[in-house]
């Protein structure tokens, strides 16, 4: 596949004409893998709902025009507060990958989070698009500090390490399916080097066969010692698991269920939101991901305390409906409808969406 085969970014009306364009490229049991949830699929649901909860209130006559999208995480820049998931296996929904949502990123003003098992090394997705592949994930199984190591040398400015999947979920399509994927397009960080040779049975076994890993909170502190760069802990749902991460050396914290695909079932991101920024304060950077669809979404959870939104589904439909063009195309039509929607809540800054403009809605 081409992006020449694809339809260019400006011919997509719609998140939903992307996502419907996406399905209709991949073949059903990729389709299945991404979007499938675990188990019963109900934290799946659950995410969605979520956003059932919260609407926003208009101000008429605010005399906002023209807001500012722009804000910083961990010192990065960001024009939108947005920035996309580090997930892998992306060969398999577009030739370039990683590579090409890095440079979407850059055309956009979003910060790409480089994945550990994806199609193209830390280096390669780098060097595409420097001005946005600025953090880079990686799990926390043995090595890890050496991969830090790596991926500094590489140019990054931040690690996300992802803490709630020591094996992947029960996820029910894809044993339907007998979903055995090549392990080529995850294979993109297995290093060369005899030295690090247990990572390519850490990661790539652990991960894709089901083997666990024993590490806890005192393990990755213990590590994270040695890591280079700030870090952020992926997969955090309670104001428990949020202390323990910072208390292990994390910078902020990325509130995520992973999609629904770990644990079902399992509390919406978008619900655990508010307790995990009480407990964490004001001043710690809090991230949130899993069932964002919509820039009315981005502007939920920012006015529920979230720092920036990171978006995995929505960008992989881009990325398989039109590569790096439909990649950005998602980006734009994010930033466009939040840019409307705070000019109508009366949002000057992304500072000014707070949750007096929402009203919850009564079940």
């Amino acid at each position: 596949m081409t992006d020449t085969m694809y339809p260019t970014a400006v011919e997509f009306g719609s998140l939903d004409e992307i996502r419907q364009t996406a399905m209709g490229v991949l073949p059903a049991d990729v389709a299945d893998f991404l979007e499938g949830g675990a188990g019963a699929e109900r934290t799946l649901l659950a995410n969605r709902e979520a956003f059932r909860r919260w609407t926003i209130a208009p101000e008429p006559m605010s005399g906002v025009s023209g807001p500012d999208t722009a804000t910083t995480l961990l010192g990065i820049p960001l024009a939108v507060p947005l920035l996309s998931a580090p997930f892998g296996g992306d060969a398999m929904f577009h030739p370039d990958g990683h590579r090409a949502v890095a440079r979407a990123a850059a055309a956009t003003g979003v910060v790409d989070i480089a994945p550990e098992a994806g199609s193209f090394s830390y280096a390669d997705v780098r060097a595409s698009a420097p001005a946005s592949a600025r953090i880079a994930q990686l799990h926390p199984f043995v090595g890890a500090a050496a991969v830090a190591d790596r991926i500094a040398d590489a140019g990054y400015d931040a690690l996300c390490v992802t803490v709630d999947c020591p094996i992947g979920g029960f996820r029910t399509r894809n044993m339907r399916n007998r979903f055995s994927p090549d392990l080529a397009p995850f294979s993109g960080n297995v290093p060369t080097t005899v030295d690090d040779g247990p990572r390519v049975a850490d990661v790539m076994g652990q991960l894709m066969s089901g083997g666990g890993s024993a590490w806890d909170w005192d393990d990755l502190a213990s590590a994270a010692c040695g890591f280079p760069l700030p870090w952020i802990a992926k997969g955090v749902l309670s104001p428990t698991a949020a202390g323990r991460a910072l208390d292990a050396g994390a910078a902020g914290v990325v509130v995520s269920n992973h999609g629904g695909r770990q644990v079902d079932p399992a509390p919406a991101s978008l619900a655990a939101l508010p307790g995990v920024r009480a407990a964490v304060g004001p001043d710690v950077p809090v991230l949130v991901d899993s069932g964002f669809r919509s820039g009315a979404d981005v502007f939920l959870a920012l006015a529920l305390g979230a720092d920036a939104v990171i978006l995995g589904r929505s960008v992989v439909y881009g990325l398989a409906a039109g590569g790096e063009a439909g990649v950005r195309r998602v980006f734009e039509l994010m930033t466009e409808e939040l840019r409307v929607l705070m000019t109508l809540a009366g949002a000057d800054t992304v500072a000014d969406i707070t949750s007096d403009r929402l009203v919850e809605v009564t079940p």
